[in-house]
């Protein structure tokens, strides 16, 4: 996600981060879960912004190569409170990569070059976990019984297990189509032109939509199936794959 920076609904998911946090505290096993899951938030953050950054330099903006977004350094893509969404409700964002449009190719539209930049991070989501399934399933296959039922073995497994279901989640929550996710930026192509000028002219109320759908756990109910049907597409490729 990028282009984002709404001081209101950053201390809305503030508040409601606080309070997932606190909650979370008195469990142990939801601390543990949190803790297996923190290498896969930053994996999934750092790429996904990276994966911005990228298409939009390939296309002819040096903005984020300008601005050090070019990396994979994870301190270089974190958002405060995108992170911690992601770390205690299974979705989030990172910091908002700058593009300029206005530096794209001309071989392509403007409009067409900001629904590449956009799709590029959902897509590099699940390209890792694609990547991350084969390896599950490799070291299954190779790593031996004795290794997998130990301590190391389980919490190696629970690992790969936590990127590959977090990178799956962040790429299908960002392809919402409403402000400020990516996926308000995919389909503007799509779009007949007045729909296009409507859909710009109500921004914030999108914004706002967004808000209530994310509140009300609408949002969840939304995303769950295309997150379990990506997820079983996923695993039976990996599996037919790595174990025929």
């Amino acid at each position: 996600m990028y282009n984002f920076d709404r001081r209101v609904i950053y201390l809305v998911i503030g508040i409601i981060a606080f309070a997932m946090l606190v909650n979370l505290i008195s469990d142990p096993n939801s601390l543990f879960s949190i803790l297996v899951g923190i290498p896969g938030v930053l994996i999934a953050i750092t790429f996904h912004e990276f994966a911005h950054g990228f298409a939009a330099y390939k296309l002819g903006d040096n903005t984020a190569k300008n601005e050090g977004r070019l990396s994979l350094n994870p301190f270089a893509h974190l958002d405060l409170i995108g992170t911690l969404m992601l770390v205690f409700a299974g979705f989030g964002w990172g910091k908002p990569v700058h593009v300029n449009p206005n530096n794209y190719t001309r071989k392509i539209s403007m409009e067409k070059g900001e629904a590449i930049v956009s799709v590029a991070g959902p897509l590099m989501n699940f390209v890792l976990a694609i990547v991350f399934t084969l390896i599950y399933y490799a070291v299954y296959k190779y790593a031996g019984a004795e290794f997998l039922d130990s301590t190391v073995g389980e919490i190696i497994m629970l690992l790969i297990a936590s990127i590959i279901t977090i990178n799956i989640g962040l790429g299908v929550f960002n392809l919402i189509p409403l402000p400020p996710l990516d996926g308000s930026k995919i389909i503007m192509p799509f779009l007949p032109y007045k729909a296009k000028q409507w859909f710009v002219n109500n921004e914030q109320i999108f914004y706002l939509v967004f808000i209530v759908l994310w509140i009300t756990g609408i949002a969840g109910m939304i995303i769950t199936p295309a997150i379990n049907w990506i997820t079983r597409g996923i695993l039976d490729l990996g599996k037919l794959l790595i174990l025929g």
